[in-house]
């Protein structure tokens, strides 16, 4: 088993002009990706950078990045990949809970006041280094961190969790030889840096000789882009979260990708339904994985067959390195096609949290079945083996929920919400809709004499949160629902979007107006949309706005930029906003 950079190395000096990563116009051969990240590795040791020390990324999505992150794995150290979709203040929360030693960054990411408190090394200005690079990543072993990757926290603060070479290793080295890429092979990057889906996107290709096709920055969220990108540019492997292959699908996405060879989906449960759909347009194999970042990403896997068994796809059985135990509340083994809770063991567990000891020893904790000095992680998955003895996602044990394949801890929005001025206690659930799928209700009970409405408390969270993490719907109550236990009632809480939802704003005025509650209807699958309804607090999400957009194009003849919904999200704004725009 290598670190990530020696087999990188082993290939660039082998076949130097291969091609790595194709970036728009913008293409990097193996040995030009090497040399750059020679290149900025030796800026990195000349600020003092080694084995052992945590690197900051704040890139866009492009070519740069990978030189990044060779960079500073060559300088020894950890990468900390930063989302620059994500809003400043989480940001500067991760930058500020991280600590890196410095931050790789461009012009492209302007003179953010996040990045303020940390050195600052521009990746424009590193060119084609003749000097030595470091030979630091010879002192690095199995054992050090590989990256750091920030997932959502039930306290409110957003947590690193820390991953090992070893568990990165054992993560490239499973993938490449169950499912083994030829050099000819073309590796679609649409993940946000900030989800781990994206680590195997950017690695494993250039872990095996084949290559890295770059998605644009925002291109993941519109599928008509993302066709032609996959045509034009040859795909041969894709991901997709269930949530998006579903949009992906019913847009005919798949209809001229002639070299597409392997399906991959993670992230949420895979409906049986929509395998089925898939396979109308394509006999693509597709791999339904499952795992969380504290586990290097996935630890189980299952190849979906033509017609899948049950109403949702198994998550598997486990990888090689990893172990997989079904447990009760006792630690004792369930049996048969019972559930318990998800318990992971092996070489892919993480290190544990960045700098939050207690939250690793309660979440890392021995492992009774292994050798000494064993762990194991608890998921807070409820999962059972069916009669296969295959694993199966049956829901969760604890408040975090999953959006649009975005890990989401209920407490953190709440902790959020009740951190706005005025606002004295907010409970947040899971509402679902037929036609958009799954979106977050938030109740909310106001202080005394504070004065505050939905825009209010979304642009707080907006502020501060993931747009994922932003609840559709607000709604005002006296007090929140409690069960007759004095519990909070969650189910309560979900059901409360249902009065908000029966009730249209004033009709619609005028053709334009019709025409986009007609659209917005269909689309959402809501009966009475009116005015003043706003599309994300029916239901509405980023997915959704690219067919949003079409349809407006396809009845109205007015091509749109999908950021107008963004900015005018009731009818009666985005009609005015059609009506403003050349035809």
């Amino acid at each position: 088993m290598k670190v990530l950079i020696e087999r990188f190395e082993q290939t660039a000096a082998a076949w130097p002009d291969k091609l790595a990563v194709l970036d728009g116009p913008e293409e990097l051969s193996y040995g030009e990706l090497d040399r750059r990240a020679d290149g900025l590795a030796a800026r990195l040791a000349g600020r003092g950078i080694r084995a052992g020390d945590l690197v900051a990324i704040a890139l866009p999505r492009s070519a740069a990045q990978f030189v990044a992150m060779f960079a500073v794995v060559k300088a020894g150290a950890a990468f900390l990949p930063l989302d620059l979709d994500h809003p400043a203040l989480r940001l500067a929360q991760m930058v500020r809970d991280a600590a890196p030693r410095c931050v790789i960054t461009s012009a492209a990411a302007g003179a953010a006041d996040w990045l303020a408190s940390v050195p600052r090394v521009d990746v424009d200005e590193i060119g084609e280094a003749n000097a030595e690079p470091p030979r630091q990543a010879g002192e690095v072993s199995l054992d050090h961190p590989a990256y750091v990757l920030y997932t959502s926290g039930s306290t409110g603060e957003p947590k690193g969790v820390i991953t090992s070479q070893r568990a990165l290793a054992n993560r490239l080295s499973w993938m490449q030889e169950r499912y083994p890429l030829a050099e000819t092979d073309r590796v679609v990057l649409k993940t946000p840096c900030g989800f781990d889906v994206s680590i195997w996107e950017y690695l494993w290709a250039l872990n095996a000789r084949a290559a890295v096709v770059v998605c644009k920055p925002g291109g993941h969220r519109d599928p008509g882009y993302l066709a032609r990108l996959m045509a034009d540019s040859r795909v041969t492997v894709a991901h997709f979260v269930p949530s998006m292959l579903r949009v992906f699908v019913d847009r005919g996405g798949f209809a001229g990708l002639t070299a597409l060879r392997r399906v991959f989906c993670s992230g949420e449960v895979l409906p049986a339904d929509l395998v089925k759909r898939l396979r109308a347009d394509t006999d693509v194999p597709v791999h339904n994985l499952y795992g969380p970042t504290e586990a290097a990403i996935d630890v189980t896997a299952f190849d979906c067959p033509g017609e899948p068994p049950g109403a949702v796809v198994p998550i598997g059985t486990a990888v090689p390195g990893c172990r997989t135990y079904v447990l009760d509340d006792r630690l004792g083994h369930v049996t048969g096609e019972s559930e318990g809770e998800l318990y992971l063991a092996g070489v892919q567990l993480a290190h544990g949290y960045l700098g939050r000891p207690d939250l690793t020893a309660e979440r890392f904790v021995a492992d009774p079945f292994g050798g000494p000095g064993e762990r194991m992680y608890r998921t807070g998955d409820l999962v059972r083996r069916d009669g296969d003895g295959l694993l199966v996602f049956v829901g969760r044990v604890d408040g975090q929920v999953k959006i649009r394949g975005q890990r989401i801890e209920l407490g953190e929005i709440e902790n959020t919400l009740e951190a706005c001025p005025g606002v004295a206690q907010a409970a947040v659930a899971v509402a679902d809709t037929p036609a958009a799928g799954p979106r977050l209700v938030a109740c909310w009970v106001a202080e005394s004499c504070a004065a505050l409405v939905d825009q209010d408390l979304r642009a707080h969270l907006a502020e501060r949160l993931p747009e994922a993490m932003v609840p559709a719907v607000f709604v005002q109550l006296d007090a929140l629902p409690v069960t007759a236990s004095g519990k909070l009632d969650r189910r309560a809480v979900a059901e409360s979007a249902a009065a908000v939802g029966d009730v249209a704003g004033s009709a619609p005025q005028g053709p334009v107006e019709n025409a986009v509650a007609s659209i917005w209807s269909s689309l959402l699958g809501v009966d009475r949309v009116g005015a003043t309804d706003n599309f994300f607090a029916l239901g509405g999400h980023s997915l959704l706005v690219p067919e949003l957009v079409d349809q407006v194009w396809r009845e109205l003849g007015v091509d749109l930029p999908i950021a107008v919904l963004f900015e005018a999200p009731t009818v009666a704004e985005f009609a005015r906003a059609i009506e403003g725009s050349d035809p």
